[in-house]
């Protein structure tokens, strides 16, 4: 266990943090499953922009690297516009 009172808030603020990163990235997923279940067009583009700024937001936060945000991104666009 840490001894000086800053290392003590620095482990409380951690765990704050990683709670919060965990939580939104686990939104963004289940987002992004949603999108690839959906069987209908519109719907499936109104959950798109949510999932962009989701994944936007991950990377900007560095919780998942920007190439994947892209790469997922550019995915999720194929998917819906290959729905009738």
């Amino acid at each position: 266990m840490a001894n000086h009172k800053s290392a003590i808030k620095r482990i409380r603020a951690n765990e704050a943090k990683r709670d919060l990163n965990k939580y939104q990235h686990k939104t963004a997923r289940t987002i992004v499953k949603n999108i690839r279940k959906s069987q209908s067009k519109t719907e499936a583009e109104s959950m798109l922009k949510l999932a962009f700024t989701a994944l936007d937001k991950l990377a900007k936060k560095n919780i998942i690297h920007k190439n994947k945000a892209g790469n997922l991104k550019s995915s999720l666009q194929k998917h819906v516009n290959s729905l009738a």
